[in-house]
């Protein structure tokens, strides 16, 4: 049978008392024990004791008619004999209470008898008795006076038994009251104890069922159950952030395989029909031939550059290494900004960069960042929109930004910006807005750098992306 913590610990405190009390106990009565019987054995050897127990025999005519009380001073029920060297009694006193008769008690004698010299007690001894006393304490010599006949002189050990048997009897008295004490304190208290781990126990059950927003009580570092608490509380914390974040993954992930497979599906279904197109006979039409190998080719590109910009995606989230290398922002800025007005001459493309600034990475795709945010500004703003773009350092890092003039982005849409095929606008076409993957690989490419990229509002109205990244060190 499985014993809840509650019984353990009773169990457990109520032993430990009884083992103290049992303990306490049997110390007591053996310590009271052996005061009563060193008392009646200081009596026995006392030199005093040869001369009443002399003097009792000498009178034992007397003692016989008017009874040892006047002849002895000792307890009721002390015995004096004078025996033979073959156990015959020959004279005998016992004290008794005055005018009573005289008590068939009697000590039985042991078969050979200590002798520790003449008119010398013996050590004192317990031997059996009779005649309604069961034992007695008691010493023995041999007396000179009466001719080398020896001298029993015992004392009955009745009070001393009544004595140890009241004191068993009101130590188990004491011991039960004790008992059935410490077990109802015992219990309160375990129970109190135990309160808030039981509390602990119910917001469990609710966090197993589901609620990951319960938090155990009490949580603080002042007790053992506190600080259980709190580390309970930190892991339910990091439980709770985990689900949320898997719960996130899990919807970006559904919401990516959505979107690519929507991006797919339009090449995918212009392939299909043009080669349609050609199966049915356009190839006796030069001209539609012509325009459906040119549309296949143009699909088939457009799904290449998508699948390339989504295996990046994916391997810079499975953190493959990039290169290497010192790359200067300020050359690929200016590269990027030459590329612009060739591509939007009709454009104010102004360009800042004093001096240089080196950054360790992948050259190659740090110059697809800022190309993306480029041709970013191009698409999404009117085509006599100023684009400014600018290479500083700040406080350690290196810093390109590009900002433009336009429309600029909603609230709702900054928290969005970098996810995989969002549009700010959702009626442009792919043909003008693209896949919309070039800012998820700039927030990739960025992040593997080991920087970060951000969008804020320009003064005047538009947008502004800035990327940090941090400056080559020289070992």
């Amino acid at each position: 049978m499985t014993l809840s913590l509650r019984g353990r610990l009773l169990i457990g405190v109520i032993s430990l008392v009884a083992v103290g009390l049992l303990v306490s106990d049997i110390a007591t009565y053996l310590t009271l024990q052996g005061s009563l019987l060193g008392r009646i054995d200081e009596q026995l050897t006392k030199r005093a004791t040869v001369d009443t127990a002399r003097t009792a025999l000498a009178n034992y005519p007397l003692c016989q008619r008017r009874g040892p009380a006047s002849a002895t001073s000792f307890d009721v029920g002390t015995i004096t004999e004078l025996i033979d060297p073959d156990g015959t009694v020959v004279a005998f006193c016992g004290a008794q209470v005055f005018g009573a008769p005289l008590s068939a008690a009697r000590p039985v004698l042991p078969k050979s008898l200590p002798n520790a010299g003449p008119d010398t007690p013996a050590q004192p001894y317990t031997v059996e008795g009779r005649g309604g006393v069961s034992q007695y304490r008691m010493t023995d010599w041999p007396e000179g006076s009466f001719g080398g006949r020896f001298v029993i002189f015992a004392v009955p050990l009745t009070p001393v038994q009544s004595t140890l048997s009241q004191l068993l009897i009101l130590e188990a008295l004491i011991g039960a009251g004790v008992l059935a004490a410490t077990a109802l304190l015992a219990f309160l208290i375990i129970s109190i104890g135990l309160r808030p781990l039981q509390k602990m126990g119910a917001v469990a059950q609710d966090i197993a069922a589901g609620d990951l927003t319960r938090r155990v009580e009490p949580s603080t570092p002042k007790t053992e159950i506190g600080r259980l608490g709190l580390a309970l509380n930190g892991m339910l914390s990091q439980i709770e952030a985990a689900f949320e974040e898997r719960t996130e993954s899990n919807t970006r992930l559904r919401r990516f395989i959505a979107d690519a497979s929507h991006e797919l599906r339009t090449p995918l279904t212009s392939i299909r029909g043009y080669s349609e197109l050609l199966r049915r006979g356009a190839s006796k039409s030069p001209t539609d031939a012509g325009l459906a190998r040119r549309r296949i080719e143009e699909e088939s590109v457009r799904m290449s550059v998508l699948v390339d910009d989504m295996l990046l995606i994916a391997r810079l989230d499975q953190g493959r290494p990039l290169e290497k290398e010192s790359v200067d922002l300020q050359a690929i800025a200016r590269d990027a900004a030459a590329d612009a007005r060739a591509v939007a001459p009709q454009r104010e493309i102004t360009l800042s960069a004093p001096a240089q600034v080196v950054v360790e990475g992948d050259d190659t795709r740090l110059r697809q960042v800022l190309g993306n945010l480029v041709r970013n500004a191009i698409v999404h703003t009117p085509s006599q929109t100023a684009i400014e773009i600018a290479v500083t350092t700040v406080d350690g890092v290196g810093r390109m930004s590009v900002a433009d003039h336009g429309p600029g982005l909603q609230t709702a849409e900054l928290d969005r910006i970098f996810e995989p095929f969002y549009r700010a606008d959702p009626s442009r076409s792919r043909d003008s807005g693209g896949a919309g993957l070039g800012l998820s690989i700039v927030s990739a490419v960025v992040s593997a750098h080991g920087g970060h990229v951000t969008v804020s509002e320009t003064s005047g109205g538009g947008a502004t992306f800035e990327v940090e990244l941090p400056l080559h060190t020289t070992l």
